[in-house]
């Protein structure tokens, strides 16, 4: 077992920690059974992602109602020709929240792949071509979440992304919620890339909690679990995992476990809204 498995597997034994895992499986477990998924689990995760990608959007504040977003995806709107910064954020994170769909089977196979593949689509439009889908080079530097301090530079990014990429590929072995809290905030407090991190980390956030068995559906809107305190909560959160002590990072899981519980509230709303065909 790999130092970064390793600690992954101590923090899921932080005092109170457990328990907030059973209650965050719980809340998943009590999805999946939900009446509505017994036929219509597709329709419930596509809707899923539109809503997970307007609160993914509006924690990089860049807000879009849901309905826009909506139409945007099932192709019955169109991006503006002439998009505003707010536009092209939201272009990225709607791509790369549908390209969680189509990673799903790299993600606990070939991370790296992954990863490449959600921030091309996170980033296109951002960054020039030869910066899509490839971490920071030497001499590259990351603007972005300035809230949790300078990003590491190049060296120290190849050192934790290769952590992250242990943990991912021992992900059926960890408690899943822990697995996802870690990666996510790696991600975004390494910024391993120029842009379009937190997105990327939120995205692989989503693919990991269905691919780990947490939530098999898909139809829990991680992102909004994440939102649910508001902006300033999230990012706190994750400034306290960037302290690197025990607090801090016990504070983060906790975080996390009760955003996958939100998510998990989330994807019963749209359950019981697919089951009544109150979908618009």
């Amino acid at each position: 077992m790999s130092p970064a498995v390793e600690a992954v597997a101590r923090l899921a034994d932080l005092p109170g920690i457990p328990e907030q895992v059973d209650a965050a499986r719980e809340a998943c477990t009590a999805l999946r059974w939900h009446h509505a998924l017994r036929r219509r689990i597709p329709e419930a995760a596509a809707e899923s992602r539109v809503r997970g990608a307007a609160a993914s959007g509006e924690l990089e504040g860049a807000s879009l109602p849901v309905d826009v977003v909506r139409d945007i995806v099932r192709g019955a709107s169109t991006w503006s020709p002439r998009p505003d910064p707010v536009e092209l954020t939201m272009r990225g994170v709607v791509a790369a929240t549908a390209e969680t769909e189509h990673v799903a089977p790299v993600v606990l196979t070939a991370p790296l792949q992954a990863l490449a593949r959600l921030h091309t689509a996170a980033a296109s439009g951002l960054l020039d071509a030869g910066a899509l889908g490839r971490p920071r080079q030497p001499g590259e530097e990351s603007a972005e979440l300035a809230d949790l301090g300078p990003a590491p530079d190049g060296a120290q990014v190849a050192a934790r992304l290769r952590g992250v990429v242990e943990v991912l590929l021992a992900t059926p072995r960890l408690p899943v919620v822990v697995a996802a809290a870690v990666v996510h905030a790696e991600l975004a407090t390494v910024r391993p890339f120029v842009r379009g991190n937190a997105v990327v980390a939120r995205a692989l956030d989503r693919a990991l909690v269905r691919v780990g068995g947490l939530d098999p559906t898909g139809v829990a809107v991680t992102e909004h679990g994440h939102g649910a305190g508001g902006g300033a909560a999230y990012l706190g959160a994750l400034a306290a995992y960037g302290r690197g002590d025990v607090a801090g990072v016990g504070l983060w899981i906790s975080h996390c476990c009760t955003a996958v519980r939100a998510a998990a509230d989330e994807g019963t709303r749209i359950a019981d809204a697919v089951s009544a065909g109150r979908l618009s």
